[in-house]
C-alpha cells in the first residue's frame, strides 16, 4: 500500500513549514498515523539530498530510549550528533513520556540550525507548560484517521468509475474502521479489525487515561464512555449524563463526569463541539455535542447496541471532514432553529452545514431546509444528504454527501 499518497495533505503541510522557525507538533489519536507521517517526511528529506546524519529520530514509546535518562541526558546525546554548519532535523516521537520534556524541546529549539518535530497522542502535550513555554513558536498539525477519500484510495478503489456504489463503501468505512492499520487488516476479516480496535482502545484507556489520571472506578469510567458513544451528535452536559446514569442505578457526580469527558477529549477519542448562539454571535458554555474520532470504535464502545441512527453517523463523518479541511466548528442554535454545524473556514469566512441521511418524506425535506433557511444572513449554506438527485432551494445548496466527501482540497 503506498502510504505516501494517502497522507499527502499532511506531508504538504510539514513541507511548507520545513526550516521555518517553529516547532512542528503532530498530534492525534494513537495509531492515527503520526509515526508513519514522520517516516514519510524523513523519506522526503532524504530525497531532498539531506544527509542521513542530519536526521535524528527518537521513539519514546520504547523505554530503552528514555529509562534512567533525564531530559538533559537526551538533550546532550542529540546535540553530540549534530552536523556542524548544516541543518539538523530532530524527530521526537511520543515525547510526553519524558519527564520535563518541554525543557528538552525548548533547548533543541533554541539551538542553531535545528528543525524540531514532535508527536504526542495526548493533547496534554500542548496543555499548560509546553504551550506557555512555546507560546507563538509552534505550529500544531492535528492528524485524523483516514477520510472517506483516503480510505477508498487505500482500498485501491477507482473513484473515477461513475457506477460505484458509494453507499455500500460508506457502510464498510463506518462499520469497520478508518484507522490506517485497521484498513490493511480488511483482508484478514472483521475479527482482526475488531481485535485491533479493542487493543488500541484498551491502550488509550489504560495507559493514557486511567493510569495517568489515577482513575480507580474503571466501571464508572467505562459507563460514561459507552453513554457518550451511544449519544453521538446529541447535546450533552455533565449534569444530564450524571442524572441519566443515576436512573440506571449508577451514581457518578457531575464533576467527575466532566473530568472524564475532558480526559477523553484530551486523548483524541472524542471531539467536543461547543454551541454557538446564532443571534448573539457568541459561544455558549453548555450542552456540547461529542463526535467519535473513528466511528469503527462504536463496535467496541457500544457493542451490539451500536447506534442504528445513520443520520448521526453521517453527521459524525461530516464533522471530521470539516475539521480535516481546516475549519473551526460549532453547532448553531437560535430561538427557533438548530443547525448542525457553523464553521469558520481557513480564510475566516462563515459557512453553515446541515447533514441528513435521506430526503424521503416531505417533512424531512421541510425540516432540513428550514433549519438553514431560518438563518437570515448571506453566508453559504449547505445541505448534505445521500440523495442522488439534489435540489437547491432559497439559496441553500443541496449536495450529495459522497461527492462532497470525495472533493479534494483543490476543489474547496
Amino acid at each position: 500500500m503506498d502510504k505516501f499518497i494517502n497522507r499527502k495533505e499532511y506531508i504538504d503541510k510539514l513541507v511548507s513549514y520545513k526550516d521555518k522557525d517553529l516547532i512542528k507538533v503532530v498530534s492525534g489519536l494513537r495509531r492515527s498515523g503520526k509515526s508513519t507521517l514522520l517516516e514519510l517526511y524523513r523519506e522526503y528529506l532524504l530525497k531532498q539530498n539531506i544527509g542521513k546524519r542530519q536526521i535524528q529520530f527518537y521513539n519514546f514509546e520504547l523505554p530503552e530510549n528514555y529509562l534512567n535518562k533525564t531530559w538533559s541526558d537526551i538533550y546532550f546525546e542529540i546535540k553530540k550528533k549534530f552536523q556542524a554548519d548544516k541543518p539538523n532535523y530532530v524527530f521526537l516521537d511520543e515525547v510526553q513520556n519524558i519527564p520535563l520534556f518541554e525543557k528538552l524541546v525548548d533547548g533543541l529549539f533554541a539551538s542553531e540550525n535545528t528543525d524540531v518535530y514532535i508527536t504526542g497522542s495526548n493533547a496534554f502535550l500542548l496543555s499548560s507548560e509546553l504551550a506557555t513555554l512555546l507560546s507563538g513558536r509552534y505550529i500544531e498539525i492535528s492528524i485524523l484517521p483516514f477520510s472517506f477519500r483516503e480510505y477508498l484510495s487505500a482500498r485501491k478503489i477507482d473513484t473515477s468509475n461513475k457506477y460505484l456504489n458509494y453507499e455500500a463503501l460508506f457502510f464498510d468505512y463506518v462499520n469497520e474502521t478508518s484507522l490506517p492499520k485497521g484498513v490493511e487488516l480488511r483482508e484478514s476479516g472483521f475479527d482482526k479489525i475488531y481485535e485491533y480496535l479493542e487493543a488500541i482502545y484498551t491502550t488509550i484507556i489504560e495507559k493514557d487515561i486511567t493510569q495517568r489520571h489515577q482513575i480507580n472506578d474503571k466501571r464508572a469510567f467505562g459507563n460514561i464512555v459507552k453513554f457518550v458513544a451511544s449519544n453521538i451528535g446529541n447535546a450533552l452536559s455533565p449534569g444530564n449524563i450524571s442524572k441519566t446514569l443515576k436512573q440506571d442505578g449508577q451514581s457518578i457526580h457531575h464533576a467527575t463526569v466532566e473530568k472524564y469527558l475532558e480526559y477523553l477529549v484530551e486523548s483524541f477519542v472524542f471531539y467536543k463541539v461547543n454551541r454557538f448562539d446564532l443571534k448573539g454571535k457568541l459561544q455558549l458554555a453548555t450542552q456540547e455535542k461529542y463526535y467519535l474520532v473513528d466511528v469503527g470504535l462504536l463496535n467496541i464502545l457500544a457493542g451490539k447496541e451500536r447506534i442504528t441512527d445513520r443520520g448521526h453517523i453521517l453527521e459524525n463523518i461530516v464533522y471530521l471532514e470539516l475539521l480535516r479541511r481546516g475549519n473551526k466548528v460549532w453547532t448553531g442554535t437560535a430561538r427557533n432553529t438548530e443547525v448542525d454545524f457553523v464553521c469558520k473556514n481557513p480564510t475566516g469566512e462563515i459557512e453553515y452545514y446541515q447533514a441528513a441521511w435521506q430526503m424521503i418524506t416531505e417533512s424531512t425535506v421541510e425540516r432540513e431546509f428550514a433549519a438553514l433557511e431560518k438563518i437570515n444572513d448571506n453566508y453559504p449554506k449547505y445541505l448534505l444528504t445521500t440523495d442522488s438527485f439534489t435540489q437547491n432551494r432559497n439559496g441553500v445548496k443541496h449536495l450529495n454527501v459522497f461527492n462532497w466527501l470525495l472533493e479534494t482540497s483543490e476543489n474547496h
